[in-house]
């Protein structure tokens, strides 16, 4: 009786496995292949690939109360920790020397949330409510810390597909976005050549640009104080120049720690019974559409800006608004090459694509405090 009773112990995990599992465990393994062999965003990918299989191996007690990844959870994601650290560390690593030299490209990031805010409408015409309307709308800001925030917060049940497409998407910037370019820009315009400002920044500029900014985001949308606080602690830290220590634990061993937890939690929450929906494919489709309305946004009122400026500025600028941090600004770059390989915007793009990075943070603390 006791090697029978052992025998079931020992094969209940094989027994108890459905077909939803296998299909999820499939999707677990395709995200680890775009991590590896495309390197789609390998940092987050990759442990949320593992997380999903992990999460849909029957019996697995990991999410149970008390459980490894239910420990996760509830001390990282669900009051928003790990996303606010993971900011800590972006903030160490960005340099906004081109968005002061350039202030005006805060208007495309500005413009950019355009994609956020039609995707929030068109998930509300579809049947989701305000709530998980906003996580849906966030995708669009492609940020992936804040729309693991948002979704947390707001709609947890939705966590899983609105991270998985925030980080699917952003990796996918070198293939949405150049059609996005070209159907909206002509040829002569993507041309244009933008003379790369040599203004030097002074330092007590950069000391003040981070705390100017914390208090403007944190009075217009308070909410939006963890992710935005934290962003500009770090770089503050990082152009003070006087905590190398800390600026170098944010930018490296805090940041490779928490996304490894960020990564393997998010992973956690792709249970089949949350994730097989048809609720998923819209969240997908819909996240699609928010890059592309962001994307087209910023484009347009780059060309709004070349008319107004007499032909003198590149409309590609303003297709990095969107908060694919470098990616879009890189992607901006390869484009204009194309048609003149002597052409360097990238400057300029990282302006603009610091600029959307707050601007995500804004739109996010505003979302939030319509749902909380």
């Amino acid at each position: 009786m006791l090697q029978f009773d052992a025998l079931v112990m020992l094969t209940r995990g094989v027994a108890g496995i459905t077909w939803q599992a296998l299909v999820m465990m499939a999707i677990g393994g395709v995200l680890i292949w775009l991590a590896v062999k495309h390197q789609f965003e390998p940092l987050l990918l990759l442990p949320i690939g593992l997380g999903c299989i992990l999460v849909n191996i029957p019996y697995a007690p990991l999410v149970e109360e008390g459980g490894l990844f239910d420990v996760l959870y509830r001390a990282g994601i669900q009051n928003g920790l790990f996303p606010s650290l993971i900011f800590l560390g972006i903030g160490a690593m960005t340099d906004f020397g081109p968005l002061m030299q350039n202030p005006k490209y805060v208007l495309f990031g500005a413009a950019a949330e355009f994609g956020c805010f039609s995707a929030l409408l068109m998930a509300m015409l579809l049947g989701f409510n305000l709530a998980q309307s906003s996580a849906i709308a966030i995708i669009g800001s492609a940020d992936g810390p804040t729309a693991i925030l948002v979704s947390s917060l707001a709609a947890p049940e939705m966590l899983g597909a609105v991270s998985v497409a925030a980080y699917s998407y952003i990796a996918l910037v070198p293939v949405i976005q150049p059609p996005i370019i070209r159907l909206l820009t002509t040829r002569k315009e993507r041309m244009i050549r933008m003379p790369v400002s040599t203004r030097t920044i002074p330092l007590r500029q950069r000391i003040f640009f981070p705390i100017g900014v914390t208090l403007v985001c944190g009075l217009l949308a308070p909410e939006s104080l963890p992710l935005i606080g934290m962003l500009m602690f770090g770089n503050l830290a990082r152009e003070s120049g006087v905590v190398a220590r800390i600026e170098q634990a944010a930018n490296h061993e805090l940041t490779n720690i928490v996304t490894i937890f960020l990564g393997i939690t998010v992973g956690s929450t792709m249970g089949a019974d949350r994730f097989l929906r048809q609720e998923t494919l819209m969240i997908l489709g819909l996240g699609l559409l928010a890059f592309i309305f962001g994307t087209s946004s910023g484009l347009l009122l780059g060309k709004l800006m070349n008319l107004l400026s007499g032909g003198k500025f590149n409309p590609l600028i303003g297709g990095c608004g969107i908060s694919a941090f470098p990616m879009s600004a890189r992607v901006a770059q390869r484009v204009a090459q194309q048609d003149d390989p002597n052409n360097f915007i990238l400057m300029h793009g990282l302006g603009a694509s610091t600029s959307g990075l707050i601007a995500s943070v804004i739109t996010a603390g505003y979302l939030l405090s319509l749902v909380t």
